[in-house]
Parts: structure tokens; sequence; C-alpha cells
């Protein structure tokens, strides 16, 4: 009987695998080709297979044209998408801990409205609230300045929300009702018995919050009117607007071309891949740490 349920569990068993292996080629094909196009030079990319590989030297090559740009302003486009991530980075996780904390185990006034205001702000489409945040930064003269990138970028719903499902069902309430029964005040309760347990979420916090702000463009876009004072997308967005070999406007005097642009999104995937790949178990110890309760 064992046999046969097991053969007829094949067919579903190779289904499963072959979707899988779909899934994973859908995903993985695309990132292959960003990484090996660079070392291709313009020709290569067009007419060679897709997933051939140029010399190593064309990777230098394309970096270097992409760096002389503008007297390598690229550089501070890198810095300053360090920044406008960090800092951010930074602020969201220690308001998003704090506001998860009080959420999911104190009961106050306006705590649902709280909530549901949390919630409606994540579902919300971040380009609706962009005018309205730079109609309000623009009038207390922030516009163009990394203020006004970092504070609206600090503002994480989703952070909020995550630790607050983390603390509603994985923290053990035993432990703060005895650290109060022993005098704690709410503030010492969360540094000694609430923060050394969520280093999961803090994890996942984090994670979240840097890709969100590494990828951001729409904001600064709208925000920053200096070019010394963009991110990496919105820089390389610009660069390549500015490239007539991509435009079909010929004539280019950048050399700008197929190579450069595979480039320039290999620098801005990169960061985020092998911060994922280093820090995966923290991520997955993240995602399971609030399936269950207790």
């Amino acid at each position: 009987m064992t046999s046969a349920t097991a053969t007829r569990l094949r067919p579903g068993a190779a289904l499963r695998v072959v979707v899988l292996f779909g899934f994973a080629a859908f995903c993985v094909v695309p990132l292959l080709w960003l990484a090996l196009a660079p070392s291709k030079t313009d020709g290569q990319i067009q007419f060679d297979h897709p997933l051939s590989f140029g010399s190593l030297g064309g990777f230098g090559v394309a970096w270097g044209h992409l760096a002389d740009y503008n007297d390598g302003v690229m550089y501070m486009w890198m810095a300053n998408s360090l920044y406008y991530t960090v800092v951010p980075l930074a602020l969201s996780v220690v308001v998003a801990l704090l506001a998860g904390y009080a959420l999911a185990t104190m009961a106050f006034r306006g705590r649902k409205l709280i909530l549901v205001t949390t919630l409606l702000a994540m579902v919300l489409p971040p380009t609706a609230v962009v005018l309205p945040l730079f109609l309000q930064l623009n009038a207390v003269n922030l516009t163009n300045t990394a203020a006004s990138v970092i504070l609206p970028a600090s503002f994480f719903p989703f952070g909020v929300y995550l630790s607050f499902i983390y603390f509603a069902t994985s923290l053990p309430k035993e432990l703060l009702e005895a650290a109060r029964i022993d005098g704690c005040s709410e503030i010492w309760t969360f540094v000694r018995i609430a923060l050394p347990l969520a280093k999961p979420v803090i994890s996942l916090v984090a994670f979240f919050s840097f890709v969100t702000n590494w990828n951001n463009y729409f904001l600064p876009f709208v925000m920053l009117s200096e070019e010394s004072k963009y991110n990496l997308p919105v820089g390389l967005g610009t660069l390549m607007s500015s490239s007539p070999a991509l435009t079909r406007s010929g004539g280019s005097i950048l050399p700008i071309n197929y190579p450069e642009v595979a480039m320039a999104g290999l620098i801005v995937v990169a960061p985020v891949a092998i911060l994922f790949i280093v820090f995966q178990r923290f991520l997955v110890g993240g995602v399971l740490s609030g399936a269950t309760k207790g």
C-alpha cells in the first residue's frame, strides 16, 4: 500500500519540482544576465547568446565609463545612497520597536485608531503622499536637503506592524508581569526584557527598511533638485536618460551603452543581494518568530 501511495504521489511531486524550477529560472536568469552583461561590448550584448561571457576587462571598461561621468559624481551618489539608507534605517527600527511594543503590551485610549492608521499607511501607495510631503517640507524650507529624504523615509509603518505582531505573539507576558512586579518601569521592562528577545524582528525590520530606502526613487526625485545630492537610483536614471545612445536620439557624446546600463543595475542590486545572502539565517528566523504564539 505504501508503494502504491508513493506511485500515486510521483506525478504530483514531479509537477511541484517543475513549477519550482520554473519559478527559480524566472528569478535567476535575469539576475545572471545582469551579472554577465557588463563583461561584454555593446555588440556582443545585442547579437551573442544572452548568457555568454565577454571578458573580465569589460567590467572595468563599463565601470570606468560610469565613474568618469561628470567628474566622478557616481561616488557621491553612492555615498548619498548609503547616507539616505542607514540613517532612516536606524530611526525606523527604533520607532518601530517602541511603537510595536506599546501597541502590543499596553492598553491606552486611541490604541485601535493608531493600529488602523498604521494598516492604512501600509496599503497607501507612496506616490499618493509625495505631493503633501513636498508641500509640508517646502513650507519649512527643507526641500533639496538630506532631511527631505531622511525624515519621510524614517516613517516605516510596515516595521511598526511587524514589531506589533512579534511582541503580541512571541513575547511571554509572564516575563513582563514579573518585571513590573519587581518594580521595573515600562521603559526598563522594554530595554531589559523585550529588547533582548526582539533580535529576530530587529533583523527583519532592518532588512526591509534597507531595501526600501536603498531602492527609493520617487521621493528623492521629487525632493532633490541638485545632481550632487541624488541617490543612486535617481542619479543613474538621470545618467541613462541623458545618453542619446539609449534614448535613440543619435549623436551620443557619452560612452553610456548597454554594458554601462547593466553595470548600473548591478551596482544597485548587488548590496541588497549580498545583504540577503549574509543575513539569510536571521531573516528566516525573523519571519518564523511570529508564526506561533508562546
